[in-house]
């Protein structure tokens, strides 16, 4: 019995010292036990607790989000003088809208110098009321008897804004100011150049008067009258 008793004790010892060489060492992938208190049902660890004290102490960080950047304002497509005006022609007419009108409006300001240049005078008779009809022809006969040819071209427009606007029932008329870049060459009957460059844009800055009757059913605005800014 006596010699059980001591074979199991070394069976066991041996078991243990086995069991300690695979569990009883660190293989430094363990985390560090540390230990916890537990105060009004908060299991925190002493260094966080630490953190709560000194931020409580300590002045509080501004984590406020940052104010978003202010919106861009929107931009006018009319002067301030042409306020008035087209608040008279929008009440006259409610589906008036001015973007759309400007967008109209560069349009035509492309088709009606085309037109002068090319000598068209059947575009030019549906675009232009009769006054500035008679002065485009006028200076295409003018420019045919001399044996000149124009080969100008819009480059592009580079601003189109309303300056002005007035309401005389039933007739509206904007005025718009078209800042852009034309290619401008003269050339005679044999196609030599008189003047202007085939390579250098000029700045333009035209202003027209466009009006339409508002009591009309033809929704269509016609050139009333042309200036230069």
């Amino acid at each position: 019995m006596t010699i059980e008793i001591v074979v199991l004790a070394m069976v066991a010892a041996f078991l243990g010292l086995r069991l300690y060489s695979v569990l009883g060492k660190r293989t430094g992938h363990e985390q560090e036990h540390t230990p916890r208190n537990v105060e009004n049902g908060l299991d925190k660890r002493p260094q966080d607790r630490a953190a709560l004290d000194d931020s409580r102490d300590g002045p509080v960080p501004d984590i406020s989000p940052a104010s978003p950047p202010p919106a861009p304002r929107p931009t006018m497509i009319y002067d301030a003088a042409a306020e008035s005006g087209m608040r008279d022609i929008i009440q006259a007419d409610r589906n008036f809208d001015a973007g759309r009108f400007v967008e109209g409006a560069k349009a035509a300001y492309g088709m009606i110098l085309e037109a002068f240049w090319s000598g068209d005078r059947e575009q030019l008779k549906q675009l232009c009321d009769d006054d500035v009809y008679d002065s485009f022809t006028a200076a295409i006969d003018a420019r045919e008897e001399n044996g000149e040819l124009l080969e100008n071209s819009l480059v592009g427009i580079d601003e189109a804004r309303i300056c002005d606007a007035e309401y005389d029932r039933p007739v509206a008329r904007i005025t718009v100011r078209f800042d852009a870049d034309i290619v401008a060459v003269v050339k005679d009957k044999k196609g030599a150049l008189i003047g202007g460059s085939l390579t250098d844009a000029v700045e333009t800055h035209d202003v027209w008067t466009f009006m339409r009757d508002l009591s009309s059913a033809d929704p269509n605005w016609i050139l009333d009258e042309t200036d230069e800014a």
